[in-house]
């Protein structure tokens, strides 16, 4: 039996997976990475780092699998979408990679939205309005900031397409991944050469654009040695982490939502057809099925808030017992709210300069309350993506339950109450890299199709209802927690 391997380059570690031709997982593994903050507002990571992490957690997971190298018969990538990795003439970066929680380049947005013919103009050619976490302005940033790399500069990849050319030597990406360049044609899935005319980039720094299961080439000589795998063993596009985790999660129908509360906080939609929000306060882009797409939303600081709250605030203790401390306190947490805009914010509210709160302190509110009102604001946050969903005519029949806000009860009830949609989770809980090692099998034969596959291998389990006292409770919650980020922009912006 051949098995299939996925790997996930995410922000705070690589996963890699290995999984059987029925989509049984074998075994998982995974190694860090560090992350560096040279000032305030910037987010960068070495893309050698991620490669030595790749490694390390390939060869970790085919020991723990118990399966030989040359028994692997297809790799799938997924990885952080949006981050920038400058190239020469090899494989060695010229700089470290920008990644997708960046805020430098605020100006660059400006700049792309005002080439374009302003904020509608751009949607229509590539689905979203220019945000600092896109790709795109990053390139800008270099161009103008730092002229040096600028002119050795040959080839700009995402995280996950980097680590393809380390394996195989191929340029190449996919569709889901390259709708976050903020230079893909989402309708069309293809670059928008108009755009890149306007902005005065080059196509050849961009490399191929395919279908999510599509073979890209296979493992080199180098690669396979590095990795502990056969040289000649085929290598798919995979996807973004977001399109990715969402196969992994079968949302590969109609009527079917994602909600993962990682790092960052992303709900994501299937469609059928290509659909806009024209205030572009969420995105619309290619999802990793042939001939469909997606909406999402990202909220920057999710899970990342609940860790900065441990970790700053209660260091040592441990995350379960601090959600057990928050089921103590009452519902709405006697009126105080938190905002997670730790890291400024994407989405709904594109906003570098936002900054977090806690609101509504009084002598009364204890430890207990600020826990939950993080716990509740981060969910909030989440239920206004739900909500433009909504606006936008997409159905929510089961919103599917993925990171750390699925391992609690207590959160998945709180998430069932607050989107006011009934919310489940599924029979894997490895998300994007069980995603692509899908996509591998589809690409190399396994499966027919993603649709085929998911529906062979991915099982939803216990449903979830919201209570309907609370969903009416925390309706009127999500309505003033939506009122504190317009009544505080103006005072965000002051204090930066």
């Amino acid at each position: 039996m051949a098995y299939l391997l996925g790997i996930d380059i995410g922000t705070s570690g690589t996963k890699a997976l290995i999984c059987d031709g029925r989509g049984r997982v074998r075994a998982a593994a995974s190694a860090p990475h560090t992350r560096q903050e040279p000032k305030p507002g910037f987010s960068e990571q070495s893309p050698t780092q991620w490669w030595s992490a790749v490694q390390k957690a390939t060869k970790a997971v085919v020991k723990k699998a118990g399966v030989r190298g040359d028994q692997v018969g297809g790799v799938g990538l997924s990885g952080q979408m949006h981050g920038a990795v400058f190239l020469g003439e090899g494989t060695t970066p010229l700089r470290p990679a920008i990644l997708w929680n960046d805020q430098r380049t605020a100006a660059e947005c400006e700049a792309i939205t005002q080439a374009a013919g302003g904020k509608k103009k751009l949607i229509k050619m590539v689905g979203n309005p220019a945000l600092t976490g896109f790709t795109a302005p990053k390139i800008l940033w270099v161009r103008k900031h730092e002229k040096q790399v600028w002119k050795q500069t040959r080839r700009v990849l995402l995280p996950k397409d980097y680590i393809r050319l380390c394996m195989t030597g191929d340029y190449a990406t996919e569709v889901s991944d390259a709708s976050g360049l903020l230079l893909l044609d989402v309708k069309k899935r293809r670059y928008n050469q108009k755009l890149l005319d306007l902005l005065k980039l080059d196509r050849a720094l961009l490399p191929d654009c395919v279908e999510s299961h599509a073979v890209t080439g296979t493992l080199h000589r180098a690669g396979a040695k590095a990795l502990g795998l056969k040289e000649g063993t085929p290598v798919v596009g995979g996807a973004g982490d977001n399109a990715a985790g969402a196969v992994g999660n079968g949302v590969v129908a109609r009527g079917l939502v994602n909600a993962s509360l990682g790092t960052s906080g992303v709900v994501y939609a299937h469609a059928d057809e290509p659909v806009y929000d024209p205030a572009g306060r969420v995105h619309t882009m290619c999802s990793a099925i042939d001939g469909k797409w997606c909406v999402f939303g990202c909220m920057l600081s999710a899970a990342g808030s609940f860790q900065w709250y441990r970790d700053q605030l209660r260091p040592g203790e441990d995350f379960s017992a601090l959600v057990k401390e928050a089921k103590k306190a009452r519902a709405g947490s006697d009126g105080l709210y938190f905002l997670p805009y730790l890291t400024g914010e994407r989405c709904p509210h594109p906003d570098p300069r936002a900054r977090g709160a806690f609101i509504g302190l009084t002598t009364r509110h204890g430890k207990q309350e600020m826990t939950r009102a993080l716990l509740e604001g981060i969910t909030y946050g989440m239920a206004e993506q739900t909500r433009i969903f909504t606006e936008m005519g997409l159905p929510m029949k089961t919103v599917r339950l993925t990171g750390g806000g699925a391992q609690s009860a207590f959160w998945r009830q709180l998430q069932a109450d607050v989107y006011g949609t009934p919310v489940a989770t599924v029979n894997s809980s490895e998300g994007p890299a069980f995603g692509v090692a899908i996509l591998a099998g589809v690409g190399t034969g396994v499966w027919k199709s993603v649709p085929a596959a998911c529906k062979a291998v991915v099982k939803q389990g216990a449903t979830l209802r919201p209570d309907a006292a609370a969903k009416k409770a925390y309706a009127k919650r999500v309505d003033t927690y939506q009122s504190l980020y317009p009544a505080l922009k103006d005072a965000f912006a002051r204090l930066v």
